[in-house]
């Protein structure tokens, strides 16, 4: 086994949670280095966007349809940016305030950056292709660099591309050693807030598999450590377009003209920082991209109607206590939401399967239930796990009963004594193909596993708010607890996020404001 792959094995091996001790992490709150939230790149030119709180946008229940695709303009980028990666609200208490974002992040702490690399569309662009960087906070774009490129002659018309990167330290900060995985986690709700926010523009977006490490790193100037104080790290390259286009695209002739150096240096977040060993380990181990995998086909989700997509988006909440005597929901509602993670979030194979523990759902006994993504994981799943779990059929196709049985208290000790996993309608684990897709397709695989765990959260989150249900990511959770309660022996299948729905508690005494003046 090459080293990489022995550091993503005892990476994720010391830092599972157990009931005699926690993942290492500094023990308490250092308030004097909270980082900064916000990254600005100061000296780089501002470009404010035109907000779109006002724009029409399609209902939720029809995002899967082919809708016609908008021009590319600064209004629909504007859209695009906001309803992603912008501010949904600020939340104030006290003399204390706080923004939530529409994208869900572990401790709202959101480590992931996004980036536009733009065609010559803008006016501040001179006739120039351009790299920008996103600020939320103002929702505005700050250019990084110009050049003169003929890349966009290989995409179809009024395309571009959005890089996303991720600042460890933001996790860091609160989680210690276990913060890698809260920052992958966070960069695949990113990933499926650009997807939603997309289709409601008539856009596709298609993660590129020939995009390097390095290359993304290249593209968004985060090579140039002398702009930097914290580590910032390439995650995912994206094209943003009105169809599908081919994951193998090569990027070679952007890279070629891109300039040696951008304009801006990152704010400093934090005036120091802890200092963990392990996490600029595994971020080098898995930083070579992996060996592509094959594509899968995709297939709609039949909804009930709903309101408009940006009232979804905007209204998509963590809950932290759920009114389990307002927590049944209907068949039907079990059933969407399930459907709505079935397919894979980026039209290939799925990795990921739901072990659902079900609490309140009409017509569906109390028990342990599996929801299979992939079917040539199930013999090895019936193989690997308890030999008395039923395995019996549900109406919904893929979904099994494994066991009946009031499974309250259970997944909420395996949640770290969290209430929300034993209140809510059910709360499940996303049980993840793990040491062979890493030693097949390589160390970032590990990363990616996380990056779809986190797809399917943002996308739980946001089919539970179009019911009027609340929804959770929960990263607290006894890693072997729960290996154990299904049976499981080695590292063949490991859990990597864990997620409850239900009907949520508002605190009345938390004012909502609202995120752009």
């Amino acid at each position: 086994m090459n080293k990489s792959l022995q550091m993503v094995f005892e990476y994720h091996e010391t830092t599972k949670h157990a009931q005699h001790r926690y993942a290492r992490s500094l023990g308490y709150m250092d308030w004097s280095t909270q980082p900064d939230p916000f990254r600005v790149y100061r000296g780089a030119e501002t470009i404010t966007l035109p907000l779109a709180t006002d724009n029409a946008t399609p209902p939720y229940h029809l995002l899967d349809d082919d809708l016609p695709s908008a021009p590319l303009l600064k209004e629909s980028i504007s859209q695009l940016l906001q309803f992603s990666m912008g501010l949904a609200a600020w939340k104030v208490s006290g003399e204390s305030s706080w923004a939530v974002r529409c994208n869900a992040s572990s401790g709202n702490l959101h480590p992931t950056e996004a980036y536009l690399i733009l065609p010559p569309i803008l006016e501040e662009q001179e006739e120039k292709s351009a790299i920008f960087h996103y600020a939320p906070k103002s929702h505005a774009l700050e250019m990084l660099a110009e050049f003169n490129t003929s890349f966009w002659e290989t995409l179809p018309k009024g395309s571009f591309i959005v890089g996303l990167s991720s600042i460890p330290w933001r996790e860091v900060w609160k989680y210690g050693e276990r913060a890698f995985r809260y920052t992958q986690l966070d960069g695949g709700h990113a990933w499926q807030a650009f997807v939603v926010s997309a289709k409601m523009l008539g856009w596709k977006i298609t993660r590129l598999d020939s995009a390097s490490h390095d290359d993304i790193s290249t593209l968004l100037g985060l090579t140039q450590k002398n702009r930097f104080f914290e580590s910032e790290i390439a995650d995912m390259l994206f094209v943003v377009s009105s169809e599908e286009i081919e994951p193998s695209t090569s990027i070679d002739t952007l890279i070629e003209n891109i300039p040696l150096i951008f304009e801006g240096i990152a704010n400093k977040l934090s005036p120091n920082m802890q200092k963990w060993d392990i996490i600029p380990a595994i971020e080098n181990a898995t930083s070579t991209v992996e060996i592509p995998q094959k594509k899968t086909s995709k297939s709609k989700v039949t909804r009930t109607p709903t309101r408009e997509s940006k009232d979804i988006v905007l209204n998509r909440r963590s809950i932290h206590v759920m009114q389990k005597e307002l927590s049944l929901i209907t068949k039907e509602q079990f059933h969407v939401l399930l459907k709505s993670v079935v397919q894979s979030q980026d039209s290939k194979e799925n990795s990921t399967h739901l072990a659902l523990f079900v609490h309140r759902v009409e017509e569906y006994e109390s028990g342990l239930y599996i929801l299979i993504r992939n079917e040539k994981d199930k013999d090895d799943l019936v193989t690997q796990m308890k030999g008395e779990f039923e395995w019996k059929e549900t109406e919904l196709d893929n979904l099994y009963l494994l066991q009946k049985n009031d499974f309250k208290m259970i997944s909420k000790a395996i949640s770290c004594t969290q209430d929300i996993a034993s209140d809510g309608a059910f709360s499940l684990g996303m049980l993840c193909n793990f040491s062979e897709q890493i030693q097949t397709h390589g160390a970032h695989r590990y990363k990616e596993l996380y990056w779809e765990c986190g797809a399917i959260g943002q996308q739980l989150y946001l089919e539970a708010t179009s019911m009027g249900l609340s929804g959770t990511g929960i990263g607290c959770f006894l890693d072997d607890m729960m290996h154990g309660l299904l049976g499981l022996k080695d590292n063949r299948f490991q859990i990597l996020y864990h997620f409850t729905v239900g009907r949520g508690h508002v605190d009345s005494r938390i004012l909502t404001k609202p995120a752009y003046s």
